[in-house]
């Protein structure tokens, strides 16, 4: 069969990231709606679900067109809809916004490498998918004062420009820092609400994970979610700005795993690799040195947790490999034997 229009080696790698992503975010939704006890939330998780499905069959088509073997992703077996309920108070609705979160950063990178129409048809429709069930759960949390907004501000009543070189300074103990201007409030609110909805998760994995050195990563993860929370914390009380953390979500004491350790730990990856794109861009548009310098030294540490996590995967065998170039040198070698 001679393909009229092949995809290129940028899109089997998106697309078999993203049929990942999907297939993983599918088992997770398939057990909350099991223990779903409200009818509005669990109409959203269905809803997702459907959608989810719909392009996760559509990636599978293509995948068959081309004539390219399809990821194995996570599967039935990857998720235990039997098991007692792990996170309670509206914890799915949460965890569902953090979700599509990472989705719409995906989507975007994604789109900007692709170029044969399907694919792009795809990433069109799963970033509509993905912006209105971001709303729907926003709505839905702040109607049940679950999701609190961030600090409310003096609204600016004139235009002003930076005149010193000042601004930036944050270091000197002795010298007064400048209040937050509105971006890095907003930073550092998001830091403590994800961070917040990170250490329920890996909370709620560390007490049902199988695997000994699983649990371990968990617990350190948790620490590592704790630190951020507190960096954060202490910048915005330094600066006297009243904030609230998020008050909605709950871990229950089940120690019944509803997942594969290899599904939440590859849930664990997606997330890390997240916080380093969003803390990239706190330390980028935060124009006080001290609390850019606070950032690099976190994404060090996730940087590095991220790596123990990935040795983790490939170790137990939960790593697929994505697809690449053939090695040229090792054919030529053959060649020749």
């Amino acid at each position: 069969m001679i393909l009229t229009n092949p995809i290129s080696s940028s899109e089997v790698g998106t697309l078999w990231l993203t049929y990942q992503e999907k297939t993983m975010i599918m088992r997770i939704l398939e057990y909350f709606i099991e223990k779903s006890e409200d009818e509005q939330g669990r109409n959203i998780l269905g809803g997702l679900w459907q959608e989810l499905n719909f392009y996760v069959l559509e990636m599978e088509k293509l995948f068959q067109d081309q004539g390219m073997s399809k990821p194995i992703g996570f599967l039935k077996e990857d998720v235990n809809i039997e098991a007692p309920k792990l996170f309670d108070n509206g914890f799915d609705i949460m965890f569902l916004r953090l979700l599509k979160e990472v989705s719409m950063g995906m989507y975007t990178i994604n789109m900007n490498m692709s170029y044969n129409a399907k694919v792009m048809q795809i990433y069109e429709g799963l970033t509509l998918v993905t912006q209105k069930i971001y709303k729907l759960a926003t709505l839905y949390l702040l109607e049940r004062g679950i999701l609190t907004l961030p600090p409310k501000v003096t609204m600016p009543k004139k235009n002003e420009f930076i005149e010193s070189k000042s601004y930036m300074s944050g270091f000197n103990p002795f010298g007064d820092k400048r209040a937050l201007n509105d971006i890095e409030i907003g930073i550092l609110h998001h830091t403590v609400e994800v961070n917040n909805i990170g250490l329920q998760l890996i909370t709620g994995f560390a007490q049902c994970a199988q695997n000994k050195e699983v649990k371990q990563y968990f617990l350190k993860g948790m620490e590592l979610a704790k630190k951020q929370i507190k960096v954060a914390e202490e910048i915005l009380l330094e600066s006297g700005v009243q904030f609230s953390a998020t008050s909605g979500g709950t871990v229950t004491t089940s120690t019944v795993a509803p997942f594969t350790d290899k599904l939440m730990m590859h849930c664990i990856y997606l997330l890390n690799g997240f916080g380093l794109v969003a803390n990239g861009f706190g330390t980028f548009f935060s124009m006080r040195n001290d609390i850019s310098v606070k950032n690099t030294l976190i994404a060090k540490d996730v940087y590095f947790y991220g790596q123990e996590g990935i040795n983790i995967k490939i170790k137990n065998g939960w790593f697929e490999e994505p697809p690449q170039m053939e090695d040229r040198s090792k054919i030529i070698k053959k060649g020749h034997e």
